[in-house]
């Protein structure tokens, strides 16, 4: 069996790689699993000297790594240079902070002596998504090879060649060989490796469906799990925020990775006095966005990373736009090859839309008009996601007291768009999945926080 890299861009296929046999991953999972005791005993500074090692590789290939990107789902150059950037700051940060998260800590207690310490716990799979297929495996191989443990990745079918080149930057940082280990597998092989006793924990950042089927794997193999998935971040726009501002950074949000991103603006609920207002200022930066070849150096967006993808986002806006939502900008697909879509804004946005209710993964924008402060909230709170949520206000203490602890996500940022930040915990509730990356809080996901009580 083999797997093919598409370039999203034409469809010509890129290439074909084998795909692992049960015998092939089984050697894989011995390997790591043979290795963890060196590792889990190696010294901090060794465990960072390979981050730092990994950091300078990554800035010294940057610009290969992003026409990597360009090639297998379309990231334009310019972004695709600015992840790899990213990818170096986590693994710097690691290096410098990581030893520090994970000192043991003395608790008073009846002991003589009471410490809790972090243990590593072995060998992690990571399932990881191809629409950051740097950052993505980066943001959780950074502290989990940093507390100790190996890793195991199954990336997504259309970045095989991302998730080669990654494991090459480890080994060229010195990592050992049986500390990383790339697995060229399909998603059905997914359970199984779970189900092995020496794999000791799971993350997947994915859909949310995907994250119901590796919650039910590791739950029946009695695995630790770290689920990031989907999110239909709500962008709540009061009547006295800075519409120039709010309309900007929505866009900004809306359109970084052609829309293909979690924690991307999706839904923008607007007090009514400025609904108007913002709306058109929404369209006017929309409308000047060019999409082109991923490699064009005046490209915004480049073409979604499938073609299956572009047409599955057209059916929710024709749906929502047969709903009644209006389009204000763009929503056709254009001639040609590549799996392109233009901005698109959709307006007159209600809640029983798929505009709505849908995670919208491309470059498209809802609004929904809300009477009030209140009316906003429940808006926002209305989905089954909670990854992340903004709010655009002048009044910032309000903002922080009376309305970021109402709504329901795993962050909220005030005046400016959601991201991911290596010093600040990530993930989210309900449908958007559970358990943290970054900061102290993600390093301390895979360990074993173990008591040593001395009477």
């Amino acid at each position: 069996m083999t797997i093919k890299t598409i370039n999203p861009a034409n469809g010509d296929t890129l290439a074909e790689y084998t795909e692992f046999n049960p015998a092939m991953i089984d050697a894989a999972v011995a390997t790591v699993s043979a290795g963890f005791g060196a590792w889990s005993r190696t010294a901090y500074a060794r465990r960072a000297k390979t981050l730092r090692a990994a950091a300078a590789i990554l800035r010294r290939r940057a610009h290969e790594f992003a026409e990597l990107m360009a090639l297998e789902m379309g990231k334009p150059l310019e972004q695709g240079r600015a992840e790899v950037e990213k990818c170096a700051l986590v693994c710097e940060y690691y290096a410098e902070h990581g030893a520090a998260f994970l000192q043991p800590q003395t608790v008073a207690s009846d002991a003589t002596r009471s410490v809790v310490e972090f243990a590593p716990l072995g060998p992690v799979l990571a399932v990881m998504p191809w629409n950051f297929p740097f950052w993505q495996v980066f943001r959780f191989a950074a502290p989990t090879l940093m507390a100790g443990n190996v890793v195991l990745l199954k990336h997504a079918s259309g970045v095989c060649g991302a998730a080669l080149a990654i494991e090459d930057v480890m080994r060229e940082a010195g990592l050992p060989e049986d500390v990383f280990k790339t697995l060229i597998i399909s998603s059905d092989a997914v359970a199984r490796l779970i189900e092995d006793d020496r794999v000791r924990a799971v993350t997947l950042t994915g859909s949310t469906a995907a994250g119901r089927n590796v919650a039910a794997a590791a739950g029946q193999a009695l695995k630790k799990a770290v689920l990031e998935l989907g999110g239909s971040d709500p962008y709540i726009v009061l009547a006295d925020a800075d519409i120039e501002l709010a309309a900007e950074k929505c866009v900004t949000s809306r359109l970084i990775n052609t829309g293909q991103s979690c924690i991307a603006a999706k839904r923008f609920i607007v007090e009514r006095a400025v609904a108007e207002a913002f709306s058109a200022l929404v369209v006017a930066k929309m409308a000047t966005k060019k999409v082109r070849d991923p490699f064009a150096g005046d490209c915004d967006l480049g073409p979604m990373a499938r073609t299956d993808l572009r047409d599955e986002l057209h059916e929710h806006v024709q749906a929502s736009i047969e709903l009644g939502a209006r389009c204000l900008l763009g929503g056709e697909i254009p001639a040609g090859a590549g799996a392109y879509y233009p901005p698109t804004v959709l307006g007159a946005v209600t809640s029983r839309m798929p505009a709505f209710r849908e995670e919208l993964f491309g470059p498209v924008a809802a609004i929904t008009t809300a009477a009030d402060r209140d009316e906003a909230i429940a808006l926002a709170n209305d989905s089954d996601y909670g990854l992340g949520a903004a709010v655009f206000t002048r009044d910032v203490a309000v903002a922080e007291t009376e309305i970021a602890p109402r709504l329901a996500a795993g962050c909220c940022f005030i005046n400016d768009y959601v991201r991911s930040d290596p010093r600040l915990p990530f993930g989210g509730i309900k449908d958007s999945g559970f358990g943290r990356e970054l900061g102290a809080f993600g390093i301390r996901e895979f360990v074993n926080v173990k008591t040593i009580y001395t009477a």
